[in-house]
């Protein structure tokens, strides 16, 4: 039996500005994520939040943008958020299921990951576990990202560190498409 959430999600109607937003970013025929809905109690939170994302296009190609969420959101146990961008993602981003299974069990040295993959991987594991990246690490993203590109990394870690936060505090349940951490496997 799946727990409610902590505070309840607004219900239909939505403002207007709220509503045209969750129009422009949930597929056709998709609900608007609880998250949101949660957020859409106070158009404010709702705006600021919404204005915070980092889902466009930007200095990031989408497998790099979703190989940092993942791996974010699972190191801080995010399954809620996780199996969101599972299940939207990781076909379009090139996931293969050990990639996945690596977001949550791996580490930057799992065989599955190339050499920018595993940089980025270590990337997110360096932001999570010091809240900095050490000088060795920041030379190798400079090799291979742009300063503006490393500046999107950040902000899109930290985005879903506070992500993490909202959806682990506010006890989200799984929305019913969303994947949910794979099983550790066995070695």
């Amino acid at each position: 039996m799946q727990k409610e959430p902590r505070i309840a999600p607004a219900e239909p109607p939505y403002p207007p500005a709220i509503a045209a937003r969750l129009d422009t970013i949930m597929p056709p025929g998709v609900p608007p994520l609880s998250l949101f809905r949660i957020l859409a109690r106070d158009e404010r939170l709702f705006s600021r939040f919404m204005g915070g994302g980092l889902l466009d296009k930007g200095h990031l190609t989408l497998r790099q943008r979703e190989i940092v969420i993942d791996r974010t959101t699972a190191r801080n146990g995010a399954e809620y958020e996780w199996g969101v961008h599972a299940s939207f993602f990781a076909t379009r981003a090139g996931f293969d299921q050990a990639q996945l299974q690596a977001t949550v069990h791996g580490s930057a040295e799992s065989a599955c990951w190339s050499e920018e993959d595993a940089l980025l991987i270590a990337f997110a594991d360096s932001l999570h576990d010091t809240s900095s990246v050490d000088d060795a690490l920041w030379e190798k993203l400079q090799a291979r990202f742009t300063p503006e590109a490393i500046l999107e990394l950040v902000l899109l870690a930290g985005f879903y560190r506070t992500v993490s936060y909202l959806v682990n505090s506010l006890s989200l349940p799984l929305e019913p498409y969303a994947q949910r951490f794979p099983s550790a496997v066995e070695s």
